[in-house]
């Protein structure tokens, strides 16, 4: 019983002392708990150590990156409340299969949460102040807003934080002209950014790159007949929902026929 009145004190503490985080609906940030925790290593090491960061809105983000990085961290993310608990179980299950900590289960809201305030511990109460975080980002925020805090401010190299900076230090160009191949490597680096480059892809990275690749294309459904004397049309890739505008279809393409609908995008989960 004192054990269970500790705990619960204990988490009663950690709820009251929150960080506030409504004015992230107006405010950007700009440092995190992960850009300090960097410098600090650093500093420890006797390594001088320059964060390179440059925010941009959610419309200069390119429509790839967003979806790569939906595609591989968390496919559910616009359906779910912030917390994946199929995702959860299945990580469970995983994890208890192969008598170790191999798959993880967070949220791009879970990710966010811990980046700006907390630490990359393991620790389980650092885990029940993430959620409590994700819960208060989920009631305050829009799912968009989270979004672009999140592809602003997660770690994405050695003192390379947010889609902007990587862009720029690992292809020379803005985020938003991104193509295809160089989103998909953004988007596996996230795993371990500080080990996969993609300006230096590992052969992992690589692997990841060809999984997400995969999960961005679409496979076509079958085209309508066509009319007697008419030439039939190629099926285009199947386009993704909002907030995702269609991506451009291939040069051996056309568009369909009128009134042919194509099915909508589902992801599958986090690739590890």
């Amino acid at each position: 019983m004192l054990v269970v009145l500790v705990l619960f004190s204990y988490v009663a503490y950690i709820y009251l002392t929150l960080p506030d985080v409504r004015p992230l609906a107006r405010q950007n940030p700009t440092t995190t708990a992960f850009m300090q925790l960097r410098l600090d290593e650093a500093r420890a090491g006797g390594r001088k150590l320059s964060i390179r960061h440059q925010w941009v809105p959610y419309s200069r983000i390119s429509p790839l990156l967003k979806r790569a990085v939906i595609v591989t961290e968390d496919a559910a993310f616009f359906d779910h409340d912030g917390i994946d608990l199929q995702e959860i179980r299945a990580s469970l299950e995983k994890n208890w299969e192969e008598g170790q900590f191999l798959r993880g289960a967070s949220t791009i809201t879970q990710q966010l949460a811990k980046n700006l305030y907390l630490s990359p511990s393991r620790n389980p109460m650092r885990k029940v102040t993430e959620l409590l975080i994700t819960r208060r980002l989920e009631a305050a925020l829009t799912k968009q807003r989270i979004f672009e805090i999140y592809l602003n401010m997660i770690e994405w190299g050695d003192g390379i934080f947010g889609c902007e900076a990587a862009a720029r230090a690992y292809f020379g160009k803005a985020c938003a002209n991104l193509d295809i191949q160089e989103a998909a490597l953004m988007a596996g680096a996230i795993i371990n950014p500080r080990e996969h480059s993609p300006a230096r892809p590992t052969k992992r990275l690589l692997r990841r790159q060809q999984i997400i690749l995969r999960r961005m294309q679409f496979k076509p459904p079958a085209p309508a007949p066509a009319p007697v004397n008419e030439t039939p049309s190629d099926a285009p890739l199947v386009p993704v929902p909002l907030p995702f505008p269609i991506p451009p279809p291939p040069s051996n393409t056309s568009p369909p026929p009128p009134g042919n609908k194509s099915p909508g995008f589902g992801g599958t989960g986090s690739i590890n």
